[in-house]
Protein backbone atom coordinates (compact mmCIF):
# COMPACT_ATOMS: atom_id res chain seq x y z
CA UNK A 1 0.00 0.00 0.00
CA UNK A 2 1.60 3.30 -1.06
CA UNK A 3 2.36 6.15 1.29
CA UNK A 4 0.45 8.56 -0.91
CA UNK A 5 -2.83 6.73 -0.34
CA UNK A 6 -4.87 8.41 2.36
CA UNK A 7 -5.64 6.41 5.47
CA UNK A 8 -3.12 3.71 4.64
CA UNK A 9 -2.65 2.68 8.26
CA UNK A 10 -6.37 2.56 8.83
CA UNK A 11 -6.85 0.46 5.71
CA UNK A 12 -4.20 -2.00 6.93
CA UNK A 13 -6.01 -2.26 10.25
CA UNK A 14 -9.29 -2.85 8.47
CA UNK A 15 -7.68 -5.57 6.34
CA UNK A 16 -6.53 -7.26 9.55
CA UNK A 17 -10.03 -7.11 10.98
CA UNK A 18 -11.55 -8.59 7.81
CA UNK A 19 -8.94 -11.34 7.43
CA UNK A 20 -10.65 -13.67 9.89
CA UNK A 21 -9.50 -12.25 13.20
CA UNK A 22 -12.09 -12.83 15.89
CA UNK A 23 -13.82 -9.70 17.10
CA UNK A 24 -16.88 -8.40 18.91
CA UNK A 25 -19.10 -9.17 15.91
CA UNK A 26 -18.24 -12.84 16.33
CA UNK A 27 -19.19 -12.66 20.02
CA UNK A 28 -22.55 -11.12 19.09
CA UNK A 29 -23.23 -13.85 16.53
CA UNK A 30 -22.23 -16.50 19.10
CA UNK A 31 -24.73 -15.03 21.57
CA UNK A 32 -27.42 -15.07 18.87
CA UNK A 33 -26.52 -18.69 18.08
CA UNK A 34 -26.99 -19.61 21.75
CA UNK A 35 -30.28 -17.68 21.80
CA UNK A 36 -31.53 -19.74 18.84
CA UNK A 37 -30.35 -22.94 20.55
CA UNK A 38 -32.30 -22.14 23.70
CA UNK A 39 -35.31 -20.89 21.78
CA UNK A 40 -35.55 -24.28 20.10
CA UNK A 41 -34.96 -26.07 23.39
CA UNK A 42 -38.18 -24.47 24.56
CA UNK A 43 -40.09 -25.20 21.34
CA UNK A 44 -39.18 -28.80 20.59
CA UNK A 45 -38.93 -30.16 24.11
CA UNK A 46 -42.68 -30.51 24.11
CA UNK A 47 -42.55 -32.73 20.99
CA UNK A 48 -40.96 -35.48 23.09
CA UNK A 49 -42.51 -34.56 26.44
CA UNK A 50 -46.04 -34.76 25.04
CA UNK A 51 -45.54 -38.46 24.21
CA UNK A 52 -44.74 -39.23 27.87
CA UNK A 53 -47.41 -36.83 29.12
CA UNK A 54 -50.00 -38.68 27.01
CA UNK A 55 -48.92 -42.20 27.96
CA UNK A 56 -46.51 -42.66 30.87
CA UNK A 57 -45.77 -46.28 29.91
CA UNK A 58 -43.66 -44.91 27.03
CA UNK A 59 -41.28 -43.32 29.55
CA UNK A 60 -41.28 -43.41 33.37
CA UNK A 61 -44.62 -44.83 34.56
CA UNK A 62 -44.13 -43.31 38.02
CA UNK A 63 -45.21 -39.93 36.64
CA UNK A 64 -48.77 -38.98 35.81
CA UNK A 65 -50.10 -38.85 32.29
CA UNK A 66 -53.20 -37.24 30.83
CA UNK A 67 -54.27 -39.66 28.06
CA UNK A 68 -54.22 -37.03 25.31
CA UNK A 69 -55.22 -38.16 21.82
CA UNK A 70 -53.17 -37.25 18.72
CA UNK A 71 -55.62 -34.43 17.98
CA UNK A 72 -55.15 -33.04 21.51
CA UNK A 73 -51.37 -33.40 21.23
CA UNK A 74 -51.48 -31.50 17.94
CA UNK A 75 -53.43 -28.68 19.60
CA UNK A 76 -50.77 -28.41 22.33
CA UNK A 77 -47.91 -28.44 19.81
CA UNK A 78 -49.56 -25.86 17.56
CA UNK A 79 -50.68 -23.59 20.43
CA UNK A 80 -47.16 -22.18 20.71
CA UNK A 81 -47.66 -20.62 17.28
CA UNK A 82 -50.96 -18.98 18.23
CA UNK A 83 -49.03 -16.51 20.35
CA UNK A 84 -45.91 -16.61 18.18
CA UNK A 85 -47.83 -15.48 15.11
CA UNK A 86 -49.54 -12.56 16.86
CA UNK A 87 -46.24 -10.98 17.99
CA UNK A 88 -44.25 -11.27 14.76
CA UNK A 89 -45.00 -7.92 13.12
CA UNK A 90 -45.15 -5.92 16.40
CA UNK A 91 -41.80 -7.45 17.40
CA UNK A 92 -40.17 -6.53 14.09
CA UNK A 93 -41.46 -2.97 14.37
CA UNK A 94 -40.35 -2.56 17.99
CA UNK A 95 -36.93 -4.03 17.21
CA UNK A 96 -36.51 -1.43 14.48
CA UNK A 97 -37.54 1.65 16.47
CA UNK A 98 -36.34 0.71 19.96
CA UNK A 99 -33.81 -2.02 20.82
CA UNK A 100 -33.66 -5.50 19.31
CA UNK A 101 -31.17 -6.56 21.99
CA UNK A 102 -33.33 -5.50 24.94
CA UNK A 103 -36.53 -6.81 23.35
CA UNK A 104 -34.95 -10.22 22.76
CA UNK A 105 -33.57 -10.36 26.32
CA UNK A 106 -36.94 -9.54 27.90
CA UNK A 107 -38.88 -11.84 25.57
CA UNK A 108 -36.67 -14.87 26.21
CA UNK A 109 -36.67 -14.23 29.97
CA UNK A 110 -40.48 -14.32 30.18
CA UNK A 111 -40.59 -17.29 27.79
CA UNK A 112 -38.33 -19.17 30.20
CA UNK A 113 -40.68 -18.34 33.09
CA UNK A 114 -43.69 -19.76 31.18
CA UNK A 115 -41.68 -22.93 30.52
CA UNK A 116 -40.93 -23.29 34.23
CA UNK A 117 -44.68 -23.12 34.93
CA UNK A 118 -45.68 -25.79 32.38
CA UNK A 119 -45.54 -28.76 34.76
CA UNK A 120 -47.74 -27.04 37.33
CA UNK A 121 -50.14 -26.01 34.56
CA UNK A 122 -50.44 -29.62 33.38
CA UNK A 123 -50.96 -30.93 36.92
CA UNK A 124 -53.64 -28.45 37.96
CA UNK A 125 -55.20 -27.38 34.67
CA UNK A 126 -54.56 -30.20 32.18
CA UNK A 127 -54.89 -29.46 28.44
CA UNK A 128 -56.24 -25.90 28.59
CA UNK A 129 -53.64 -24.65 31.09
CA UNK A 130 -50.79 -26.21 29.10
CA UNK A 131 -52.07 -24.51 25.94
CA UNK A 132 -52.18 -21.19 27.82
CA UNK A 133 -48.52 -21.62 28.82
CA UNK A 134 -47.58 -22.50 25.26
CA UNK A 135 -49.43 -19.49 23.88
CA UNK A 136 -47.58 -17.30 26.40
CA UNK A 137 -44.26 -18.82 25.33
CA UNK A 138 -45.12 -18.09 21.71
CA UNK A 139 -46.04 -14.47 22.48
CA UNK A 140 -42.70 -13.93 24.20
CA UNK A 141 -40.61 -15.84 21.66
CA UNK A 142 -42.25 -14.06 18.75
CA UNK A 143 -39.42 -11.54 18.86
CA UNK A 144 -36.69 -14.16 18.29
CA UNK A 145 -36.30 -14.20 14.49
CA UNK A 146 -37.11 -10.50 13.90
CA UNK A 147 -34.56 -9.49 16.54
CA UNK A 148 -31.90 -11.90 15.29
CA UNK A 149 -32.39 -10.66 11.73
CA UNK A 150 -32.25 -7.02 12.83
CA UNK A 151 -29.05 -7.61 14.81
CA UNK A 152 -27.38 -9.57 12.00
CA UNK A 153 -28.16 -6.74 9.57
CA UNK A 154 -26.32 -4.31 11.89
CA UNK A 155 -23.35 -6.51 12.79
CA UNK A 156 -22.47 -8.74 9.81
CA UNK A 157 -20.69 -7.44 6.66
CA UNK A 158 -22.14 -8.71 3.35
CA UNK A 159 -19.01 -10.77 2.56
CA UNK A 160 -19.54 -12.74 5.80
CA UNK A 161 -23.32 -12.85 5.68
CA UNK A 162 -23.90 -16.44 4.55
CA UNK A 163 -21.38 -17.94 6.97
CA UNK A 164 -22.20 -15.89 10.07
CA UNK A 165 -25.92 -15.73 9.37
CA UNK A 166 -26.00 -19.48 8.87
CA UNK A 167 -24.02 -20.01 12.08
CA UNK A 168 -26.54 -17.97 14.07
CA UNK A 169 -29.59 -19.63 12.51
CA UNK A 170 -28.04 -23.09 12.72
CA UNK A 171 -28.62 -22.73 16.45
CA UNK A 172 -32.17 -23.88 15.65
CA UNK A 173 -30.90 -27.22 14.36
CA UNK A 174 -28.25 -27.55 17.07
CA UNK A 175 -30.88 -26.84 19.73
CA UNK A 176 -33.12 -29.47 18.19
CA UNK A 177 -30.27 -31.98 18.00
CA UNK A 178 -29.41 -31.46 21.68
CA UNK A 179 -32.97 -31.14 22.99
CA UNK A 180 -34.56 -34.24 21.46
CA UNK A 181 -32.22 -36.91 22.92
CA UNK A 182 -31.92 -35.05 26.25
CA UNK A 183 -35.71 -34.93 26.49
CA UNK A 184 -35.93 -38.66 25.78
CA UNK A 185 -33.40 -39.43 28.51
CA UNK A 186 -35.03 -37.05 31.01
CA UNK A 187 -38.53 -38.40 30.35
CA UNK A 188 -37.36 -41.96 31.02
CA UNK A 189 -35.21 -41.02 34.03
CA UNK A 190 -36.05 -40.91 37.73
CA UNK A 191 -36.85 -37.17 37.51
CA UNK A 192 -39.30 -37.77 34.66
CA UNK A 193 -40.83 -35.53 32.02
CA UNK A 194 -41.40 -32.51 34.38
CA UNK A 195 -37.61 -32.00 34.50
CA UNK A 196 -37.66 -31.09 30.79
CA UNK A 197 -39.54 -27.89 31.55
CA UNK A 198 -37.57 -26.96 34.67
CA UNK A 199 -34.12 -27.44 33.11
CA UNK A 200 -34.91 -25.76 29.80
CA UNK A 201 -36.83 -22.91 31.43
CA UNK A 202 -33.94 -22.12 33.80
CA UNK A 203 -31.48 -22.17 30.86
CA UNK A 204 -33.57 -19.59 28.99
CA UNK A 205 -33.72 -17.27 32.00
CA UNK A 206 -29.92 -17.41 32.44
CA UNK A 207 -29.25 -16.72 28.75
CA UNK A 208 -31.63 -13.75 28.73
CA UNK A 209 -29.80 -12.16 31.67
CA UNK A 210 -26.43 -12.72 29.99
CA UNK A 211 -27.55 -11.28 26.65
CA UNK A 212 -29.01 -8.23 28.37
CA UNK A 213 -25.55 -7.33 29.70
CA UNK A 214 -23.26 -8.56 26.91
CA UNK A 215 -25.34 -7.99 23.78
CA UNK A 216 -25.56 -4.74 21.84
CA UNK A 217 -27.75 -3.29 19.09
CA UNK A 218 -24.99 -1.87 16.87
CA UNK A 219 -21.19 -1.70 16.71
CA UNK A 220 -21.30 2.01 17.61
CA UNK A 221 -23.12 1.28 20.90
CA UNK A 222 -20.87 -1.56 22.06
CA UNK A 223 -18.50 -0.39 24.83
CA UNK A 224 -15.65 -2.81 24.04
CA UNK A 225 -15.42 -2.89 20.23
CA UNK A 226 -12.20 -1.66 18.64
CA UNK A 227 -12.29 1.39 16.39
CA UNK A 228 -10.89 -0.70 13.52
CA UNK A 229 -13.60 -3.34 13.73
CA UNK A 230 -16.34 -0.73 14.09
CA UNK A 231 -15.15 1.09 10.95
CA UNK A 232 -14.80 -2.16 9.04
CA UNK A 233 -18.38 -3.20 9.81
CA UNK A 234 -19.91 0.23 9.17
CA UNK A 235 -17.96 0.75 5.93
CA UNK A 236 -18.92 -2.73 4.71
CA UNK A 237 -22.56 -2.06 5.44
CA UNK A 238 -22.30 1.51 4.12
CA UNK A 239 -24.05 2.79 7.22
CA UNK A 240 -24.05 6.36 6.18
CA UNK A 241 -27.76 5.71 6.67
CA UNK A 242 -30.63 8.15 6.84
CA UNK A 243 -31.42 10.09 9.95
CA UNK A 244 -33.47 8.56 12.75
CA UNK A 245 -36.65 10.41 11.84
CA UNK A 246 -36.65 8.88 8.36
CA UNK A 247 -35.82 5.45 9.76
CA UNK A 248 -39.10 5.46 11.65
CA UNK A 249 -41.06 5.57 8.40
CA UNK A 250 -41.31 1.93 7.47
CA UNK A 251 -42.37 1.66 3.79
CA UNK A 252 -45.22 -0.76 4.45
CA UNK A 253 -46.92 -0.23 1.11
CA UNK A 254 -43.72 -0.72 -0.87
CA UNK A 255 -42.83 -3.85 1.09
CA UNK A 256 -46.25 -5.45 0.64
CA UNK A 257 -46.39 -4.66 -3.08
CA UNK A 258 -42.90 -6.02 -3.82
CA UNK A 259 -42.85 -9.21 -5.92
CA UNK A 260 -39.55 -10.45 -4.37
CA UNK A 261 -41.08 -9.95 -0.92
CA UNK A 262 -44.06 -12.13 -1.81
CA UNK A 263 -41.70 -14.76 -3.21
CA UNK A 264 -40.01 -14.74 0.20
CA UNK A 265 -43.33 -15.04 2.01
CA UNK A 266 -44.39 -18.07 -0.04
CA UNK A 267 -40.97 -19.74 0.29
CA UNK A 268 -41.06 -19.20 4.05
CA UNK A 269 -44.57 -20.66 4.27
CA UNK A 270 -43.45 -23.73 2.30
CA UNK A 271 -40.48 -24.12 4.61
CA UNK A 272 -42.61 -23.97 7.74
CA UNK A 273 -45.14 -26.48 6.46
CA UNK A 274 -42.54 -29.18 5.84
CA UNK A 275 -40.19 -28.33 8.69
CA UNK A 276 -42.77 -28.07 11.47
CA UNK A 277 -44.82 -31.03 10.29
CA UNK A 278 -41.73 -33.20 10.62
CA UNK A 279 -40.43 -31.60 13.81
CA UNK A 280 -43.68 -31.81 15.77
CA UNK A 281 -44.94 -35.15 14.46
CA UNK A 282 -41.75 -37.15 13.99
CA UNK A 283 -41.59 -38.44 17.61
CA UNK A 284 -45.19 -39.69 17.30
CA UNK A 285 -44.46 -41.30 13.91
CA UNK A 286 -41.35 -43.03 15.24
CA UNK A 287 -43.23 -44.29 18.30
CA UNK A 288 -46.50 -45.34 16.65
CA UNK A 289 -45.40 -46.57 13.21
CA UNK A 290 -41.77 -47.59 13.59
CA UNK A 291 -42.21 -48.65 17.25
CA UNK A 292 -39.19 -46.95 18.82
CA UNK A 293 -39.38 -46.41 22.59
CA UNK A 294 -39.07 -42.96 24.19
CA UNK A 295 -35.28 -43.06 24.71
CA UNK A 296 -34.63 -44.32 21.17
CA UNK A 297 -37.24 -41.86 19.91
CA UNK A 298 -35.41 -38.77 21.16
CA UNK A 299 -32.04 -39.84 19.75
CA UNK A 300 -33.42 -40.91 16.38
CA UNK A 301 -35.56 -37.77 16.10
CA UNK A 302 -32.38 -35.74 16.57
CA UNK A 303 -30.44 -37.43 13.75
CA UNK A 304 -32.09 -35.50 10.88
CA UNK A 305 -31.41 -32.17 12.61
CA UNK A 306 -27.83 -33.19 13.34
CA UNK A 307 -27.42 -33.79 9.60
CA UNK A 308 -28.98 -30.40 8.86
CA UNK A 309 -26.71 -28.65 11.37
CA UNK A 310 -23.55 -30.31 9.99
CA UNK A 311 -24.49 -29.62 6.37
CA UNK A 312 -25.24 -25.96 7.09
CA UNK A 313 -21.52 -25.17 7.41
CA UNK A 314 -20.23 -26.47 4.05
CA UNK A 315 -23.34 -25.08 2.33
CA UNK A 316 -22.77 -21.59 3.78
CA UNK A 317 -19.06 -21.68 2.98
CA UNK A 318 -19.74 -22.76 -0.60
CA UNK A 319 -22.35 -20.01 -0.94
CA UNK A 320 -19.89 -17.30 0.11
CA UNK A 321 -17.15 -18.90 -2.02
CA UNK A 322 -19.42 -18.85 -5.08
CA UNK A 323 -20.05 -15.13 -4.54
CA UNK A 324 -16.28 -14.48 -4.39
CA UNK A 325 -15.89 -16.34 -7.69
CA UNK A 326 -18.40 -14.08 -9.40
CA UNK A 327 -21.61 -16.09 -9.14
CA UNK A 328 -24.52 -13.71 -8.75
CA UNK A 329 -26.14 -13.51 -5.31
CA UNK A 330 -29.53 -14.38 -6.80
CA UNK A 331 -28.25 -17.62 -8.34
CA UNK A 332 -26.47 -18.60 -5.11
CA UNK A 333 -29.61 -18.03 -3.05
CA UNK A 334 -31.87 -19.90 -5.50
CA UNK A 335 -29.56 -22.91 -5.85
CA UNK A 336 -29.31 -23.23 -2.07
CA UNK A 337 -33.07 -22.94 -1.66
CA UNK A 338 -33.74 -25.50 -4.40
CA UNK A 339 -31.53 -28.03 -2.64
CA UNK A 340 -33.34 -27.19 0.62
CA UNK A 341 -36.89 -27.63 -0.69
CA UNK A 342 -36.91 -29.91 -3.72
CA UNK A 343 -34.45 -32.35 -2.14
CA UNK A 344 -36.73 -32.97 0.87
CA UNK A 345 -39.78 -33.07 -1.43
CA UNK A 346 -38.28 -36.03 -3.31
CA UNK A 347 -37.27 -37.67 -0.02
CA UNK A 348 -40.76 -37.35 1.47
CA UNK A 349 -42.40 -38.89 -1.60
CA UNK A 350 -39.94 -41.78 -1.27
CA UNK A 351 -40.69 -42.09 2.46
CA UNK A 352 -44.35 -42.63 1.71
CA UNK A 353 -43.42 -45.67 -0.41
CA UNK A 354 -41.03 -47.33 2.05
CA UNK A 355 -42.49 -50.29 4.01
CA UNK A 356 -42.72 -49.68 7.75
CA UNK A 357 -41.09 -53.07 8.27
CA UNK A 358 -37.84 -51.40 7.16
CA UNK A 359 -37.28 -48.77 9.88
CA UNK A 360 -33.63 -48.25 8.88
CA UNK A 361 -34.60 -46.94 5.44
CA UNK A 362 -37.39 -44.79 6.83
CA UNK A 363 -35.00 -43.15 9.31
CA UNK A 364 -32.35 -42.69 6.61
CA UNK A 365 -34.86 -40.93 4.34
CA UNK A 366 -35.94 -38.67 7.21
CA UNK A 367 -32.28 -37.78 7.77
CA UNK A 368 -31.89 -36.88 4.09
CA UNK A 369 -35.18 -34.93 4.00
CA UNK A 370 -34.28 -32.72 6.94
CA UNK A 371 -30.52 -32.61 6.31
CA UNK A 372 -30.87 -31.11 2.82
CA UNK A 373 -33.06 -28.40 4.33
CA UNK A 374 -29.81 -26.78 5.51
CA UNK A 375 -29.72 -24.91 2.22
CA UNK A 376 -32.67 -22.77 3.30
CA UNK A 377 -30.39 -20.86 5.69
CA UNK A 378 -28.41 -19.54 2.71
CA UNK A 379 -31.52 -19.42 0.53
CA UNK A 380 -34.72 -17.57 1.37
CA UNK A 381 -33.82 -16.95 5.02
CA UNK A 382 -30.77 -14.73 4.50
CA UNK A 383 -32.43 -13.20 1.43
CA UNK A 384 -34.38 -10.78 3.65
CA UNK A 385 -31.12 -8.92 4.35
CA UNK A 386 -30.17 -9.00 0.64
CA UNK A 387 -33.38 -7.18 -0.29
CA UNK A 388 -33.34 -4.60 2.49
CA UNK A 389 -30.67 -4.34 5.21
CA UNK A 390 -32.55 -1.43 6.81
CA UNK A 391 -35.84 -3.31 7.13
CA UNK A 392 -34.62 -6.92 7.37
CA UNK A 393 -36.11 -7.37 10.84
CA UNK A 394 -39.47 -5.96 9.77
CA UNK A 395 -39.50 -8.16 6.67
CA UNK A 396 -38.64 -11.24 8.69
CA UNK A 397 -41.44 -10.42 11.12
CA UNK A 398 -43.90 -10.26 8.20
CA UNK A 399 -42.80 -13.47 6.47
CA UNK A 400 -42.48 -15.32 9.76
CA UNK A 401 -45.91 -14.13 10.89
CA UNK A 402 -47.60 -15.58 7.83
CA UNK A 403 -45.40 -18.69 7.90
CA UNK A 404 -46.29 -19.21 11.57
CA UNK A 405 -49.94 -19.50 10.57
CA UNK A 406 -48.80 -22.42 8.44
CA UNK A 407 -46.95 -23.87 11.45
CA UNK A 408 -50.28 -23.82 13.31
CA UNK A 409 -52.28 -25.36 10.48
CA UNK A 410 -49.85 -28.12 9.43
CA UNK A 411 -49.85 -30.15 12.71
CA UNK A 412 -53.63 -29.71 13.02
CA UNK A 413 -54.15 -31.07 9.51
CA UNK A 414 -51.81 -33.94 10.34
CA UNK A 415 -53.94 -34.68 13.42
CA UNK A 416 -57.09 -34.76 11.26
CA UNK A 417 -55.54 -37.00 8.59
CA UNK A 418 -53.85 -39.47 10.93
CA UNK A 419 -56.75 -40.84 12.98
CA UNK A 420 -55.06 -44.25 13.31
CA UNK A 421 -51.57 -43.63 14.70
CA UNK A 422 -50.09 -46.81 13.21
CA UNK A 423 -51.55 -46.32 9.72
CA UNK A 424 -48.76 -46.12 7.14
CA UNK A 425 -51.28 -45.00 4.47
CA UNK A 426 -52.47 -42.02 6.51
CA UNK A 427 -48.92 -40.92 7.31
CA UNK A 428 -48.04 -41.20 3.59
CA UNK A 429 -50.74 -38.62 2.80
CA UNK A 430 -49.08 -36.22 5.27
CA UNK A 431 -45.70 -36.74 3.58
CA UNK A 432 -47.09 -36.24 0.05
CA UNK A 433 -48.81 -32.99 1.02
CA UNK A 434 -45.59 -31.66 2.57
CA UNK A 435 -43.63 -32.60 -0.57
CA UNK A 436 -46.12 -30.72 -2.76
CA UNK A 437 -45.95 -27.60 -0.59
CA UNK A 438 -42.13 -27.67 -0.69
CA UNK A 439 -42.17 -27.93 -4.49
CA UNK A 440 -44.61 -25.10 -5.14
CA UNK A 441 -43.02 -22.73 -2.61
CA UNK A 442 -39.57 -23.05 -4.15
CA UNK A 443 -40.87 -22.78 -7.71
CA UNK A 444 -42.36 -19.37 -6.91
CA UNK A 445 -39.09 -18.30 -5.24
CA UNK A 446 -37.17 -19.30 -8.39
CA UNK A 447 -39.47 -17.27 -10.64
CA UNK A 448 -39.98 -14.07 -8.63
CA UNK A 449 -37.19 -14.07 -6.05
CA UNK A 450 -34.44 -11.42 -6.26
CA UNK A 451 -31.22 -10.74 -4.33
CA UNK A 452 -30.56 -7.06 -5.07
CA UNK A 453 -31.17 -4.31 -2.53
CA UNK A 454 -34.61 -2.91 -3.31
CA UNK A 455 -35.09 0.81 -3.92
CA UNK A 456 -37.41 1.18 -0.92
CA UNK A 457 -34.57 0.14 1.41
CA UNK A 458 -33.62 3.85 1.51
CA UNK A 459 -36.36 5.92 3.20
CA UNK A 460 -35.27 8.98 1.18
CA UNK A 461 -36.02 7.11 -2.03
CA UNK A 462 -39.41 6.09 -0.70
CA UNK A 463 -40.27 9.71 0.02
CA UNK A 464 -39.25 10.71 -3.51
CA UNK A 465 -41.18 7.85 -5.10
CA UNK A 466 -44.21 7.80 -2.85
CA UNK A 467 -46.51 7.37 -5.80
CA UNK A 468 -44.86 4.18 -7.04
CA UNK A 469 -46.63 0.87 -6.43
CA UNK A 470 -44.17 -1.84 -7.40
CA UNK A 471 -40.42 -1.71 -6.89
CA UNK A 472 -38.62 -2.00 -10.23
CA UNK A 473 -37.27 -5.47 -10.89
Amino acid sequence: MTASKEGGAGDDATDNVSSGKLGIRHLQVLLLFLGMVIGYFLRVGMSVAVVAMSNSTTANPDFEDYGWSLSERSKILSSFFWGYTVMQVPSGYIAGIWSAQKLLSIGMFICGVFTLLTHLAAHYGNLIAVCVCRVGMGLCQGCLLPCVHTLLSKWVPPSERARMGTFAYAGAQFGTVVALPICGVLAASKIGWPSIFYIFGATAVLWAIGFFFFGSDTPSTHPSISEEERKYIENSLQTASPDSEEKLRTPWKQIFTSAPMWALIIAHCGQNWGYWTLLTEMPTYLNSVLHFNIEENGGISALPYLAMWILSFPVSWLSDYALKKGVSRAIARKVCNTIAHWGPAIALVTLGLVPTEEPFWAVLILVVAVGLNAGSLCGFQINHIDLSPNYAGTMMSITNCLASVIAIIAPLICGEIVVELDSRYQWSIVFYISAGVYFVGNLIFLIWGKAEVQWWNDPKSVNKNVGMILAPI
